[in-house]
């Protein structure tokens, strides 16, 4: 049996290693490798590459430049389904599988239409919070060349190795999903998903036509 004493003394050695180890970049930046903040901070990145170039793009060109960042950025197929809520599981698999590909489509088509150009503006992480049990409220604000913020809170979950959108909130306040979920109800309630998906696409073609 090893003695209590020198029990105590491995158990004060760990603990002075593990202060070592927390303290240095590496582990810091090791730790920080999955966090929800790194997934936001590479989505303001390309906002801002893309915000900057936008004259140049174009609408067209914003979306091609976003895409690939977004859907990987956002949980779109959770999104879809609370989006449409009960009514999902009456889709066919093909019906859930366009709504999936139409609302991310539009999303996307969002972006590109908003972020059409670069004024000094500049994104801030102001606070990260719990909502249990398991997501992350992610506070953040773009500052526009005047000094107004503009508030901005992405909850994210994790999803396999990386944390992803699954709802925004503009100003702060306003549900994405909550708007969209009622948006969506009427247009099922009217004409059922082939009505909702071609609501979905309409809306990202006028988008993407810059009207």
């Amino acid at each position: 049996m090893v003695p209590a004493r020198k029990l105590r003394v491995l158990g004060a050695s760990i603990a002075a290693l593990m202060t070592a180890l927390l303290a240095t970049p590496q582990f810091a930046h090791a730790q920080a490798a999955d966090a929800p903040e790194k997934t936001i901070n590479g989505l303001n990145a390309k906002l801002l590459d893309t915000m900057k170039q936008a004259q140049a793009l174009g609408v067209q060109g914003r979306y091609d430049a976003l895409a690939p960042v977004l859907a990987a950025t956002y949980d779109i197929g959770s999104m879809s389904r609370v989006a449409v809520g009960r009514s999902w599981e009456t889709f066919r698999p093909e019906q859930q599988a366009a709504v999936t590909e139409a609302f991310a489509r539009m999303m996307i088509a969002t972006y590109a239409k908003r972020f059409d150009g670069f004024s000094g503006e500049t994104f801030e992480i102001a606070e990260i919070t719990d909502r249990p049990p398991t997501d992350k409220m992610v506070k953040t604000r773009i500052v526009q060349s005047n000094g107004k913020p503009v508030a901005i809170n992405y909850l994210m979950r994790k999803t396999g190795p990386q944390w992803k959108i699954v709802d925004v909130y503009l100003d702060g306040t306003i549900s994405e999903l909550a708007s969209r979920r009622a948006e969506f109800t009427s247009i099922l309630n009217a004409g059922g998903p082939d009505a909702l998906i071609a609501s979905l696409k309409k809306q990202g073609d006028k988008l993407l036509s810059g009207s």
